[in-house]
């Protein structure tokens, strides 16, 4: 697949400079049309029937393998969620933290974290969002540590298996930003989240999450799909794996669409996305004020002289998407696979006005 033949498969992409995957990605044909046919099935075929159950359960075990391979786990330590946030919450959830706990996090979590962090009933420990800084935030009641991968502010980037093995204390990832913009493996995580729509440009409401021992969490939430058998009394057997985790159900045309989703990546697809992200660096470095961590991956964040919300919508009504962040006066800017220099060209020239 040459570059064009990849553009050619996001048609917003003929009129928008599309720099916001890190809220959603943009959506192909190929998607689309799985989506459309899925619904379509329901509604000519009916959603009920053997061939349509065997059916959704074979396209579910098909989502984990894809899943899994995408960050190099096994598939039975995946369950699918609807979201990264959901992920968050079943591992906060499960672990059966008690007052006292502690977990340790940083000044740069979306609240997708933040907000099960706060219900779990532990003690929460804010850092700075540095590897050294978070260690010694470590006393002998952490329980977790939980932490994006990729920072939904600036882009940095957090070592956090280096950081599991040198403290010893479980870590949870929010990969929000990680999964589909940069080169992740789940190997030395004990939780990791997966968001469908972002980077991946899949359907609404998808997700992963892998859980590096299922056994480990307990299952709050039970739904039908996750148990094997179960007693009048509602006891149950769970079943086997991270399957036990998975509370929800998904459309046929939701799991056939995420799948080709999955699979729609080029080989050249992270070469390509960390190119666009450094020329994006490069255009802006003499223009505005960059933030510029030390490990970066595809977000890229600056501060603008004037009202970043204006600064978006100006943006927005020359046809180039970008996010501001509340409360942190920063403008970001979000470089795919999919990403021309023409789309940067666009973006740096409203600067220029």
């Amino acid at each position: 697949m040459t570059f064009a033949e990849a553009r050619a498969l996001f048609p917003v992409l003929e009129r928008i400079a599309y720099l916001n995957a890190g809220t959603v990605g943009p959506l192909a044909h190929p998607v689309a049309a799985a989506l459309v046919d899925g619904v379509e099935a329901d509604l000519v075929r009916g959603r009920s029937g053997i061939p349509y159950f065997e059916e959704m359960i074979g396209l579910r075990a098909e989502l984990r393998e894809g899943f899994a391979g995408l960050v190099r786990a096994d598939p039975d330590t995946v369950a699918l969620t609807t979201s990264t946030t959901e992920g968050c919450g079943i591992v906060l959830r499960g672990l059966g933290l008690e007052q006292g706990d502690e977990i340790v996090t940083t000044t740069d979590e979306h609240f997708g974290l933040l907000g099960p962090l706060g219900a779990s009933g532990a003690c929460v420990v804010v850092v700075e969002p540095d590897p050294e800084r978070i260690l010694a935030a470590v006393t002998p009641r952490t329980r977790l540590i939980a932490a994006s991968q990729v920072l939904w502010t600036t882009g940095a980037v957090l070592p956090l298996a280096e950081i599991r093995e040198r403290s010893g204390v479980p870590v949870l990832a929010d990969g929000a930003q990680s999964v589909g913009a940069i080169d992740v493996r789940a190997a030395g995580l004990d939780f990791l989240t997966v968001s469908g729509q972002k980077w991946l440009c899949g359907p609404d409401t998808t997700g992963a999450l892998v859980v590096a021992d299922p056994d480990r969490l307990a299952v709050v939430s039970p739904s039908y799909f996750g148990q094997r058998r179960y007693e009048p009394d509602g006891a149950f057997e769970p079943q086997p794996g991270a399957r036990r985790l998975e509370t929800t159900w998904l459309a046929r045309g939701t799991l056939r669409g995420l799948l080709v989703a999955l699979g729609l990546r080029p080989d050249w697809w992270l070469e390509r996305a960390t190119t666009a992200a450094a020329r994006c660096r490069e255009l802006l470095r003499s223009r505005v004020e960059l933030a510029e961590p030390e490990t970066v991956a595809t977000l890229v964040a600056f501060r603008p002289e004037g009202d970043p919300p204006e600064l978006v919508a100006l943006l927005h009504e020359a046809g180039v998407h970008v996010r501001d962040l509340p409360g942190r006066n920063l403008v970001r800017v979000s470089c795919g696979w999919w990403t021309s220099n023409e789309d940067l060209d666009r973006l740096v020239d409203v600067l220029d006005r």
